[in-house]
């Protein structure tokens, strides 16, 4: 183990902040093993692929729908473990794809979510409702079924639809993106689906199902969904394939994988969560008031990183849900330039600050962030935060087109 003192940054002295850097041999920490004595320094969360492989990374609804972004739920549960107890509340003000409510809820603390991503929010409320297993797989499976019935044209009882076929409901879509971004026949299977969603009881978790289906369904490369430029609709030499691959023109087989998976995500984690409350809130984390809190559990958007609205643009338009986006911070579109940094650190501190004033003197702010741009210890210092420790974490597991390495720092911080 490697351990480095840092200088003083007028924040605190170097008895009161550490920076811990790991050396890559060191044995990882379990999660499970964590509890209120848990030194600090005695933990590595330098994780390789054969330590926290990614079925355990994204066990049961973690992964219920892609996103960009997310920290991994071992690290929320390592802190966890460690400043909470079971009947205390957690806070997290950029809640996102949920993962801090989803871990707390797993293990019986009471959580709070704030986000300004209207499709966070209901992606996050799916992901901690307490369901009924039986019936939520019912209706799952009623609507695959009946939406596969209205929209085959060789169906019989297609003809007894109450939906109007594909060439009608295309035609009153109003929606440039959707047209331009879906083969007719996809959308139509699409807007069928979602025609249907009202005549159940359990609708959040159906437009899940419904908008990752959507995202696989685009006219778009296979190994480049996350942020495509432009309509692929030519056949094109495919990277992850490693060969010449046609452009999706369906939808429905996405919304059966993505239905039957759902249904295994949630038995999986119906078998493991607790019933601790869940509230989620859909607005602005430097206004909200989340009540009474014994602490935050948060990573914030990184600044000049990633479009958090525009990487769900297809739930925006098949869901008409509200675009805050305009409101986010850190946006990719704002850059990283010395200006948007000033501007980030003002409304990070802003976001602190508000969370602050509902906590308990003593309560922590853990905040997991890749600080390349050194900006949060002028925002811990402006939020008047004692800073207990700095971790660095070295993120080395990440596959695919985005392989690669970098570290991020985990802040300990302590209102006053």
């Amino acid at each position: 183990m490697l351990r480095e003192a840092t200088r003083d940054h007028g924040l605190a002295t170097n008895e009161e902040m550490r920076v811990e850097v790991y050396a890559e041999g060191a044995a990882s920490t379990d999660p499970g093993s964590v509890n209120s004595r848990t030194r600090l320094d005695g933990l590595n969360l330098n994780w390789r692929e054969k330590d926290l492989p990614e079925r355990q990374r994204t066990r049961h609804v973690h992964r219920l729908h892609p996103y960009l972004g997310k920290f991994i739920p071992q690290l929320v549960e390592v802190f966890l473990r460690k400043y909470f107890k079971p009947g205390q509340v957690v806070f997290d003000p950029f809640s996102g794809s949920g993962t801090t409510l989803v871990q707390a809820k797993e293990l019986g603390v009471d959580s709070v979510g704030c986000d300004i991503s209207a499709f966070n929010v209901l992606l996050t409320r799916a992901k901690t409702r307490k369901y009924s297993v039986d019936r939520v797989k019912r209706e799952i499976l009623d609507i695959l079924d009946l939406s596969y019935t209205y929209g085959n044209p060789d169906s019989i009882q297609s003809e007894l639809a109450l939906l109007p076929k594909h060439a009608n409901i295309i035609s009153d879509c109003d929606s440039d993106y959707l047209r331009a971004w879906y083969a007719p026949q996809a959308l139509g299977e699409l807007l069928i689906y979602r025609g249907l969603i009202p005549n159940y009881e359990e609708q959040d978790i159906l437009k899940v199902i419904l908008s990752r289906s959507a995202r696989s369904a685009r006219l778009t490369t296979h190994f480049d969904l996350d942020f495509p430029k432009r309509p692929q609709i030519d056949p094109y030499y495919c990277y992850k394939h490693s060969r010449n691959c046609q452009p999706t023109t369906t939808a429905h087989k996405f919304l059966r994988r993505y239905s039957l998976d759902t249904i295994r995500r949630i038995e999986q984690y119906a078998a493991v969560s607790t019933d601790a409350a869940v509230k989620v809130i859909h607005g602005d984390s430097r206004e909200v008031n989340p009540g009474p809190v014994d602490g935050v559990i948060t990573s914030p958007p990184y600044v000049g990183l990633i479009d958090y609205h525009e990487q769900h643009r297809y739930a925006y338009e098949l869901l008409g849900i509200e675009d805050l986006g305009k409101h986010e911070i850190g946006a990719a579109r704002k850059g990283a330039s010395r200006r948007a940094q000033r501007e980030y650190q003002q409304l990070l501190t802003e976001v602190f600050t508000n969370c602050l004033q509902y906590m308990a003197k003593g309560g922590r702010l853990i905040v997991i962030a890749g600080d390349r741009h050194s900006l949060y210890p002028d925002i811990a210092k402006a939020c008047g935060v004692k800073v207990e420790n700095v971790i660095k974490r070295h993120v080395n597991r990440r596959t695919g087109r985005r392989s690669g390495e970098f570290y991020e720092s985990i802040f300990v911080w302590r209102k006053r």
